[in-house]
């Protein structure tokens, strides 16, 4: 026989069960400027719609518009964010990476929306991040039209919270770059990251903190010239300033934005299957954060350099003319980079001597 549950006379509310309504109100209030601010003219809907609206009159410069989209998150670099109470960076981090993730195939970017949940919902917090993904927006020209923040007790604990974003934006048809004109005797140049970008966190945070011997978190560290939160919370560097202006002179025939499986798995996803790419790592300086986690987790070299960008965040694969050119021009930008490697005929992969 099924017992009988009794129940308790006491109402209980959705507040009560850790779901705050005015709390998401007030975040709407909070960073419905911030969104605004990012608006273009082919924005059609505003903040709250159901749906985010883009005129398509915006492409009307294009005589063949492809759409091309990309998704992704941020990683376990969160938690460093939450730690160190530092969220502005956290939003660049997200609209940057998937910047660069559309940059490879040679789009612009048109609208970008973003996804925010957390285990208690803070406004401040989340006005943070939606500033700092606002900044990131304008920045590149690109409209934050949409978006959804999600309150999950239960499943995200009190105190931290995760981020993804999905972007949208535009290439003409004839000037996508999709690897198939990269060919054997293709030089590589390797453009710096601004530091860890937003991978490899997982593995920096078990070696750094989450050991016997933790580092702190605020005090300087000599051998980055910084405390560990400042290095770990540098943002994702955006290289579509730097690549947009000079695609088309020096005719790049790919470009492979290093993010997860680093240097091995991401070139070989722009390169022919008959091609092979070989890079000399002395070409350039591995910063020193790379240094210290490998060092402190005795970390494998083809770990490394499987898991971290080790300090080159994008990749231009351009004939051999014309690669010094392209280099000096980004290291006249401000941004190092150096010719690190060539193509060759062989099997798919990459080969780091």
């Amino acid at each position: 026989m099924m017992k009988k549950v009794e129940m308790s006379n006491q109402s209980i509310t959705y507040k009560d069960s850790g779901v705050d309504i005015d709390a998401a109100n007030e975040t709407v209030h909070r960073i419905r400027d911030h969104v605004r601010s990012t608006f273009t003219p082919a924005v059609l809907s505003d903040v709250g719609s159901f749906g985010g609206m883009f005129a398509l009159s915006a492409l009307a410069d294009y005589s063949q518009p492809i759409l091309v989209s990309s998704m992704d998150g941020v990683g376990t670099k969160v938690k460093v964010a939450a730690d160190a109470m530092k969220h502005v960076g956290i939003g660049h981090d997200l609209v940057n990476h998937c910047v660069n993730d559309i940059l490879v195939q040679g789009a612009r970017p048109l609208f970008f929306l973003d996804y925010f949940a957390t285990g208690k919902l803070v406004p401040a917090v989340t006005e943070e991040v939606v500033r700092g993904l606002s900044e990131a927006c304008k920045a590149v020209g690109c409209a934050l039209i949409g978006g959804e923040t999600a309150e999950m007790p239960g499943i995200y604990p009190t105190g931290s919270y995760d981020l993804a974003g999905t972007i949208v934006g535009v290439v003409e048809r004839d000037k996508i770059l999709d690897g198939t004109k990269v060919e054997v005797g293709d030089l590589v140049v390797g453009i710096s990251s601004s530091g860890m970008h937003t991978n490899g966190f997982s593995l920096a945070r078990r070696v750094l903190f989450d050991c016997d011997d933790p580092l702190p978190l605020f005090e300087p560290i000599p051998a980055l010239g910084r405390s560990l939160a400042e290095e770990l919370l540098i943002p994702h560097r955006c290289y579509a300033p730097l690549l947009f202006p000079v695609l088309e002179e020096f005719q790049v025939h790919a470009l492979a934005h290093i993010t997860g499986g680093g240097l091995y798995d991401n070139i070989p996803r722009v390169i022919p299957s008959e091609c092979y790419v070989n890079i000399e790592r002395r070409t350039w300086p591995i910063p020193p954060i790379f240094s210290l986690i490998q060092q402190r987790g005795d970390v494998p070299d083809s770990d490394m350099f499987r898991t971290f960008n080790m300090g080159i965040g994008m990749v231009a694969i351009l004939p051999a003319e014309f690669a010094s050119g392209l280099a000096h021009r980004l290291n006249e930008a401000g941004c190092p980079s150096s010719i690190i490697g060539e193509v060759r005929r062989g099997g798919h992969g990459v080969e780091i001597m």
